[in-house]
């Protein structure tokens, strides 16, 4: 398992519960606007903190804590993502994944085998649209599978949205209403450039990548006939 990084606590991260956060290294996209670009690099956690360690830290955590997060990069690149969520619920806590939907089969594994509590899901743009500055390789066919086993899955979910021309543009955003069309939640999240680290910074000097607050109100309108909620954050 490759670990980048470990937050204790978190009170906003996991919907309705207090959670710890882990933050599992290597992802397969590309997303210029990414502010975790250590663990898109694949780096490990500065100091380094293995699998027992963790069972030690949740161990005195029972009672305190209700959840852990596990999120990226992107968890489902790791082949042991299983047996981890096995442990962690195993320890009474509730797990919450974020994926990006790139690997369908495995979140059908956790689905089926009742290994996640609640799923967020990043949808960047319109699948077919993923190429080229979320990913060169990107099967738009998984991206709609992911969609598909989590509406079907019975469990909290949310997909989500980072707006940044010319990724994201009102025709991206029709397509993406149609595909979550009965979703619980969506959130359009604004891009965060000149307060963090960003993974290709030069993406932002050379497109005119700014979408102004009216034009996201707009998106919203588009998606709330679609979902249970659409907010913008």
């Amino acid at each position: 398992m490759n670990i980048g990084g470990f937050q204790k606590t978190s009170l906003i991260d996991y919907p309705g519960k207090i959670s710890c956060i882990l933050f599992l290294s290597g992802c397969n996209f590309d997303c210029p606007y990414c502010h975790n670009p250590d663990l898109v690099r694949g780096n490990k956690a500065q100091p380094a903190l293995d699998e027992q360690q963790l069972k030690d830290f949740l161990s005195k955590r029972q009672g305190l804590l209700d959840g852990v997060v596990v999120t990226g990069g992107e968890p489902t690149l790791q082949p042991d993502l299983p047996d981890l969520c096995r442990t962690i619920k195993a320890m009474g806590f509730a797990v919450k994944l974020d994926s990006n939907g790139s690997r369908p089969t495995v979140l059908k594994q956790l689905v089926a085998e009742q290994l996640i509590d609640y799923i967020a899901m990043d949808i960047k743009t319109a699948p077919e649209r993923y190429s080229p500055f979320i990913c060169r390789s990107c099967n738009p066919a998984d991206i709609t599978e992911s969609i598909r086993i989590i509406l079907t899955s019975q469990l909290p979910h949310e997909f989500r949205t980072t707006c940044v021309s010319p990724i994201v543009d009102e025709e991206a955003i029709a397509a993406m209403a149609t595909l979550i069309n009965g979703a619980r939640r969506h959130a359009l999240q604004k891009v965060q450039y000149d307060t963090v680290d960003v993974l290709h910074p030069e993406f932002f000097q050379t497109h005119d990548w700014y979408i102004d607050e009216s034009t996201l109100k707009r998106y919203q309108s588009l998606i709330a006939d679609h979902v249970g909620t659409c907010v913008i954050r």
